[in-house]
């Protein structure tokens, strides 16, 4: 296993560590300036389109979609450059054309759209002119499990009918989300891995209705779209909307979410680079009872924990991006579900200390820290939760002595 990293990886992250510098980090509070004084609580801030375009300039774009269509990087060379977003995670991967949902959206358009579901709904992603959204988990059961889905998609004629209820519908309350893949039961008596299609519902058919944006920890992550609750009250889409084939559903799931797990990890390292550097800046700089923070024995133990958990976690998802691009998704499958399982939780613990250490400044705006924790512990459910991925791993290691 090689490791290192290239020249084009090198020259790229530079590069985005510049533009990062110079253009996303002072964009912060201007971000959240513009946040405050929205009249319409889900605008995008305009900072975000100025920021998409300057990014797009420097041919920094689209980093996460290997071959001709993307960026044309692997999956290891993505790696340092998805960490180094990670570090403004509101900001830098839409910046970017490299925020979720859309990315996993153009994976599955990229993987099993037909033709003319690429040049219609693929192409503009990738350009940046629309976002999307991706309906899977319901409020009526438990999502963990993806065979619970209860939204009906019924073939009627030469169109497809759907109805269910919907919610954390990540991307849906954004004013540009245009497109929605759905996923629901088109053979509810097939067999259960068999049962579930894929479905591209346009925002603006009748009978969609966006019914709120759920909140996360207090937050309405209005920067990412929103999480909404979505209704489809017989929705009728032609039967060309289908993606790929009916009762492939599961297995597109399946296709879709491996490399948003490994995305989300590499993320989660910025994340808890940049809690250890504001850990390090508040240590030097503050004192009690006379005495630098700096000095104080716990917080040192803090901090050289946080740097052997970083620096483990960074060999960890490096090894399964090494493996995602060498042996497939499916090789790699025991280390993508082991980052999942360890990144957000240990992130989640050194951003815990960081707001510690922060005082109360630590749980307020006038620091990230808040924010980053609430999306560290959020990961511990998105994309499944870390008991199915614990079960799942043990399973597969129980099976080599049965």
């Amino acid at each position: 296993m090689d490791f290192g990293v290239d020249s084009t990886t090198e020259e790229l992250s530079g590069r985005l560590l510049e533009f990062m510098d110079s253009h996303v980090y002072p964009a912060e509070p201007v971000f959240h300036d513009q946040l405050a004084a929205r009249t319409d609580p889900w605008t995008v801030p305009p900072i975000v389109d100025e920021l998409k375009a300057e990014a797009r300039s420097r041919g920094l774009w689209n980093f996460f979609l290997p071959g001709p269509d993307g960026g044309g990087l692997t999956n290891l060379q993505y790696a340092p450059l998805a960490e180094i977003t990670g570090r403004s995670p509101e900001l830098a991967p839409v910046a970017l054309n490299c925020a979720a949902p859309d990315t996993g959206n153009m994976e599955v358009l990229h993987m099993f759209g037909s033709p003319d579901q690429k040049r219609q709904w693929l192409e503009p992603l990738l350009e940046g002119r629309i976002r999307s959204a991706f309906a899977m988990t319901e409020p009526d059961v438990a999502s963990s499990d993806a065979r619970n889905i209860g939204t009906s998609i019924e073939r009627d004629g030469d169109t497809y009918v759907v109805n269910g209820r919907k919610w954390f519908i990540s991307g849906a309350m954004n004013p540009n989300c245009r497109i929605f893949i759905v996923m629901g039961k088109t053979d509810p008596d097939a067999e259960p891995h068999r049962q579930q299609s894929m479905v591209l519902v346009p925002r603006d058919t009748p009978g969609l209705h966006v019914k709120r944006g759920m909140q996360v920890f207090g937050y309405d992550d209005s920067s990412a779209g929103g999480h909404a609750e979505v209704v489809f009250d017989n929705v009728r889409v032609p039967a060309e909307n289908l993606i790929g084939e009916e009762g492939g559903g599961f297995a597109i799931a399946q296709a879709r979410l491996g490399p948003g797990r490994i995305h989300h990890c590499m993320r989660l390292l910025g994340m808890a680079e940049r809690a250890v550097e504001l850990m390090c800046r508040r240590a030097v700089g503050r004192e009690t009872f006379g005495t630098p923070l700096a000095k104080q024995g716990v917080v040192q133990e803090w901090i050289a924990e946080a740097r052997v958990t970083i620096e483990s976690l960074r060999l960890l998802v490096l090894k399964t991006a090494w493996l995602m691009d060498t042996a497939g998704n499916k090789g790699a499958h025991t280390e993508i579900q082991s980052i999942k399982i360890a990144t957000p939780a240990a992130v989640e613990s050194i951003l815990d200390r960081a707001i510690q250490l922060h005082g109360a400044g630590g749980v307020s705006q006038d620091f990230p820290l808040a924010g980053l924790w609430a999306s560290a512990r959020t990961l511990r459910l998105a994309d499944g939760p870390d008991e199915v991925h614990k079960r799942s791993l043990a399973r597969r290691e129980l099976k080599r002595y049965l």
